[in-house]
């Protein structure tokens, strides 16, 4: 790195349902915050008034953590005016950023820096190369790229890279999917998925023969990168973005925690990177996101299309593996290793049959006496899904984030002047000027103005370092502690009032789309959409298939995930399933395509035919 190039700035970004939760991001170690607001994004019931982000914007400015919005769903014409209006009023709030889906925001001349929704189905360089021309300072990439995928869009493109770490895994493309469409009139889209791909399914073959009932077939494990970090920065990625806009404040808190560390650790020893914001986070507790909601977790396709990433015996949390049941009795049941359990604790136990949870009533020795034995059976995995004591330690955590701060004292004899620098180089004064007697013990009187210097009470600075001059003078603790406030609250006011910095970004007119067709699957959905699209060189718009009045013959999903993959029948391989799939759920009916050249799978609708 050169000697006079600053470091590159690393991100840590969370989700937030709310002022509540954005709060705790900041305090427990984001860098920054997405959070929705009260309408157009992908998060239907995340949202939040221009008012209150404002609120979260207050609150994260003191830290230089930034706070993005969510306006990521596609725009009817008659919305249009709508979602400039309300992209305005987001922008007087404060955030950075916008996260868009829809190219018609683009069209809007927004002063606010545009980050390209993962919603945009972000997956090729020549797509993201396109997108940094087109003026988005940021894409989000598609959650199912490798690395090898994710190092070559980042070589590609001049916009920020970012990428998904943990949480949630949409099975389809982002932005590609209309299964919740196909059965309802909930769409991803529009931020009103109903989630079907966690319902349980059918697969049956083209004779009609049921090769799987019942099983959630196209739900998948929860993303966790957390040891992939030093991977990811070197190829390239600036932020890493934790999924869960719709989970709790407990989830926030520790999973934001465990990151946090994650990525200092492999900041350490990348002097040419720096994290984003400022701040340390003290923490009382021990994060684990195997405590927190969790399907098991998975690296999904990030070191390749590989099997083994589906949770097919249910969708809900299943949490941190215990063991194996053992020994069931009419009152309770033991696990074959050691298990730290208590009474309180939820426990979630996976068998052939099926899955059945309760909570525990009663630990006897190494025997575990439940509320209820239904389910429990001897070889059944057993999880615990909720743990008493860690979730008491989260609510009871005191987990505060603080700004180191060095001072220095000057004591003359009219006066004393106090001058705080934070860990940034933010830099602000406090003085009296008043008549000082001499210090009869000039030692005594040095430390008790350090011990004054130092006591930042309930502020967000840590004063860690304090130097003092002229200690021959005396300096009564009480004005000691009145400089200190009006320093502490000075230096809070300078950090307030610096300018964020912003890429509010042009958009070349040079820039050449990728394509000259755009599919129905593709969602151009309004005019602004098609003019930005066709003054970029596409020739040919398919009417939207978000629009359709039917998804009927249409492909409903294109994924890179695959069942046969999953089940040990791919096309590869020899299988000995073969001829047409379908997923069947009462009166709905796919087809699965397979795409072997491109290891995809898709879902074609072929309810009623």
């Amino acid at each position: 790195m050169n000697r006079m190039e600053p470091a590159k700035k690393i991100e840590l970004l969370a989700p937030a349902k709310d002022y509540e939760s954005a709060v705790a991001a900041v305090d427990y170690g984001a860098d920054a915050v997405y959070i929705g607001g009260a309408k157009f994004g992908a998060r239907y019931a995340a949202g939040n008034s221009a008012e209150r982000i404002a609120r979260v914007v207050e609150y994260a400015r003191r830290y230089g953590v930034r706070v993005h919005a969510t306006l990521n769903t596609l725009l009817r014409d008659d919305e249009l005016a709508d979602a400039e209006a309300q992209a305005r009023e987001l922008v007087a709030a404060g955030v950075d950023a916008l996260i868009v889906q829809d190219m018609a925001l683009r069209r809007m001349a927004l002063p606010v820096e545009l980050h390209a929704s993962t919603q945009v189905c972000n997956t090729t360089p020549e797509g993201a190369r396109f997108l940094g021309e087109a003026g988005f300072a940021r894409v989000i990439l598609e959650r199912a790229l490798s690395l090898d995928e994710i190092r070559a869009i980042c070589a590609a493109t001049a916009a920020e890279v970012e990428c998904f770490v943990h949480g949630a895994i949409c099975v389809g493309y982002s932005g590609r999917c209309f299964l919740s469409r196909s059965m309802s009139d909930r769409s991803g889209n529009r931020g009103a998925c109903s989630q079907p791909c966690r319902l349980a399914w059918d697969l049956t073959d083209g004779r009609g023969t049921t090769r799987i009932a019942g099983k959630h077939l196209l739900s998948v494990r929860d993303m966790n990168l957390s040891h992939r970090i030093g991977e990811l920065l070197d190829a390239g990625v600036s932020s890493f973005k934790i999924e869960g806009r719709l989970k709790d404040v407990s989830y926030i808190k520790n999973v934001v925690a465990y990151y946090r560390r994650a990525v200092d650790e492999a900041l350490a020893v990348r002097p040419q990177l720096r994290r984003a914001s400022a701040g340390e986070s003290l923490y009382d507790f021990a994060p684990d996101p195997a405590k927190s909601f969790t399907r098991g977790d998975t690296e999904y396709f990030f070191a390749g299309r590989r099997s083994g990433v589906a949770s097919f015996d249910t969708p809900k949390s299943v949490g941190e593996p215990l063991g194996r049941v053992t020994r069931v009795d009419g009152r309770g049941f033991r696990i074959g290793a050691p298990a730290d359990v208590v009474p309180g604790d939820g426990l979630c136990f996976v068998a052939p049959h099926g899955t059945a949870g309760t909570n525990v009533n009663a630990v006897e020795g190494g025997r575990i006496v439940p509320n209820r034995m239904e389910g429990i059976a001897v070889g059944a995995a057993v999880y615990r899904n909720f743990d008493r004591r860690f979730a008491l330690a989260l609510e009871r955590s005191r987990t505060r984030r603080v700004i180191p701060v060095s001072a220095e004292v000057a004591i003359a004899p009219d006066g004393v002047r106090m001058t705080c620098t934070d860990c940034e180089g933010v830099a602000a004064s406090a003085a009296r000027c008043v008549p000082l007697d001499e210090a009869r013990n000039p030692e005594a009187n040095a430390a008790s103005v350090r011990t004054q210097a130092a006591r930042s009470g309930d502020t967000i600075f840590a004063v860690r370092d304090v130097a003092v001059r002229g200690a021959e003078r005396f300096v009564p603790a009480s004005l000691m502690a009145e400089v200190r406030r009006e320093c502490l609250e000075a230096l809070l006011q300078a950090r307030m009032a610096r300018t964020p910095e912003h890429r509010i970004l042009p958009e070349d007119p040079a820039a050449v789309y990728p394509a000259e067709r755009l599919t129905a699957e593709e969602n151009v959905t309004n005019r602004l959409a098609e003019a930005f699209y066709r003054d970029h060189g596409v020739r040919t718009i398919e009417p939207p298939l978000e629009l359709a009045p039917s998804t009927a013959g249409c492909r409903v999903m294109r994924s890179a995930y695959c069942i046969r993959r999953e089940i040990g029948e791919c096309l590869r391989e020899r299988p000995r399933l073969r001829g047409e799939l379908y997923l069947e759920r009462g009166a709905r009916r796919y087809r699965l395509a397979f795409d072997c050249a491109r290891c995809e799978m898709s879902l074609v609708d072929e309810t009623g035919r």
